[in-house]
């Protein structure tokens, strides 16, 4: 019986101490606790001031790809293209007429006009024509190269010479007229044919034929077909010839064929005899 009561005692001592020890403990905060399960509402991580922490925005996460992506042009690049677009566009002969008005003495290359390319080939053979201007008294500083301007929604395709009324109007090259017609664009017009029935030369808006002009006839560059007028739709204010020349086709129809523009045939100083007063 003793021997149980101080086993009883003993325990009971020890139990007391631990007790004790454990107040202790806790009171002085030096307690270790276990691990703990509650997970707290929230979390806040303050960035220690050592390493300071980087913001990077949501958009510039991503995941691996097996593509490359192509770098971001530099700033240099980018200024190459202005946020503006500009639409100051040349004319694709632009150039070629910015040489002619440097250089005065050589003449403006043919227009490149849609339907109607420049042939060299037919400039070289109507030089060695040497045709003549086509209004008597006319040089060729008097002329303006106004082929290629817009009549109304189309392309002129002729050189308009102004003189007075009735200043005589005379064939540019041999050959023979092909055709005497009147038309309310042109008003009294003369179709002539070189010799070669290649070409074709236009007069247009004539006052009146020079008497005895017929169909058929054989002319000599230099003689008068006809005077300068307003006939057609030509401003009465303003007389002048509308005048051009047509490469004819294989059919040879005077009504048909391929402008070609005669000012530079003329614009070259003493390349264009002037007819005679």
């Amino acid at each position: 019986m003793n021997r149980f009561r101080q086993v009883v005692a003993f325990i009971a001592g020890f139990l007391a101490g631990v007790t004790v020890l454990y107040v202790l403990l806790l009171a002085k905060g030096q307690l270790v606790r276990g691990p703990s399960f509650a997970v707290s509402p929230t979390v806040t991580l303050a960035p220690q001031p050592s390493s300071p922490v980087r913001v990077v925005p949501p958009t510039s996460f991503s995941f691996p790809s097996p593509s490359v992506s192509a770098p971001s042009p530099s700033p240099s690049a980018s200024s190459a293209f202005p946020v503006t677009p500009s639409f100051a566009t040349p004319a694709p002969w632009a150039p070629q007429a910015e040489a002619h008005l440097a250089v005065p003495d050589v003449p403006a290359p043919p227009q490149a006009l849609p339907g109607h390319p420049p042939d060299l080939f037919d400039y070289a053979r109507l030089k060695t024509r040497g045709l003549l201007i086509p209004v008597r008294g006319v040089d060729a500083s008097q002329i303006r190269d106004n082929f290629s301007e817009m009549r109304g929604g189309r392309v002129h395709e002729a050189i308009d010479i102004l003189a007075p009324r009735g200043t005589p109007v005379v064939a540019v090259d041999d050959g023979a007229v092909e055709k005497l017609f009147t038309s309310a664009q042109g008003g009294l017009t003369v179709y002539q044919f070189d010799a070669d029935r290649a070409y074709c030369y236009y007069y247009a808006h004539l006052d009146r034929y020079a008497d005895g002009l017929k169909e058929r006839m054989a002319v000599k560059k230099g003689d008068v077909i006809g005077y300068v007028g307003t006939t057609g739709n030509a401003p009465p204010g303003t007389p002048h010839l509308h005048f051009t020349v047509f490469k004819l086709g294989p059919e040879k129809q005077w009504w048909k064929g391929t402008a070609v523009n005669p000012f530079p045939l003329w614009a070259v100083t003493g390349a264009a005899p002037t007819a005679g007063r």
